[in-house]
């Protein structure tokens, strides 16, 4: 049975739009695992959008695939109206993964002068830039810490603050919330609604309801690398047969 598909409205543009995706590889001993299976959802400009599902569904691998870090087995789609991987694409979009690495000998402020180089924005615009993302998530634009005497919980707001660095329109978070203490999670949930106010795309990804219950136009469930239903969380809580 074909999973229910509350689809994007129609008279919103299309940021995300894939068919029939699917990604197998083979495992330590040569047998063929589906990762993830025919996936197929569309999402609009504006959206904060969920992909909800326990770890191993397959959530980090759509992504790798929507940014071009993987190649698909099966399927097609488009991301900001180009192609799967497009660098064009890619130059608009901001990303945060689940367990961002980065230099840990550079300061907060010296690591996002650096995404601020490889990301194009302008040499004049990129310290006040710089402050205000920092100040936004909740560090000090001074800090002379280096990134290596951050917590777990410090470093995902460093990665929140270069993913939104460029003004992308488009932002993707992987699992945004893992190693928050409470305030930290307030902070996020305020700033993705703080996106969306101001015509951003968000898609995250999150094995935690009440994170998607709290933020998000619309949900995909996604259960062993397959989409199982797309709507509210509404629809998606109580469901109607």
């Amino acid at each position: 049975m074909m999973p229910k598909l509350h689809l994007v409205e129609e008279e919103r543009d299309v940021i995300i739009d894939v068919h029939h995706l699917a990604k197998e590889y083979r495992d330590s001993w040569g047998r063929r695992v589906r990762a993830l299976r025919d996936v197929t959802l569309s999402i609009g400009t504006g959206e904060v959008f969920g992909i909800l599902g326990p770890n191993g569904a397959g959530k980090t691998t759509t992504f790798g695939l929507l940014l071009g870090l993987q190649r698909p087995s099966e399927g097609t789609g488009t991301l900001l109206g180009r192609r799967l991987g497009d660098v064009e694409a890619r130059r608009r979009l901001g990303y945060l993964p689940e367990n961002p690495y980065f230099y840990d000998y550079l300061t907060p402020y010296e690591l996002l002068d650096t995404f601020g180089a490889l990301t194009d924005v302008p040499r004049r615009e990129r310290r006040d830039r710089i402050r205000a993302v920092l100040g936004r998530v909740g560090i000090d634009p001074d800090e002379t810490r280096r990134l290596r005497k951050f917590s777990k919980g410090m470093r995902q707001r460093v990665g929140l603050a270069q993913a939104i660095l460029h003004d992308p329109e488009l932002v993707i978070l992987d699992e945004p919330m893992s190693g928050l203490d409470p305030a930290g999670r307030r902070l996020f949930r305020d700033i993705i609604l703080g996106l969306k106010e101001e015509g951003k795309t968000v898609v995250f990804a999150s094995h935690v309801l009440p994170d998607v219950e709290a933020l998000c136009d619309r949900v995909a469930m996604l259960v062993e690398g397959r989409i199982k239903r797309i709507g509210t969380v509404d629809e998606l809580v109580n469901p109607v047969e």
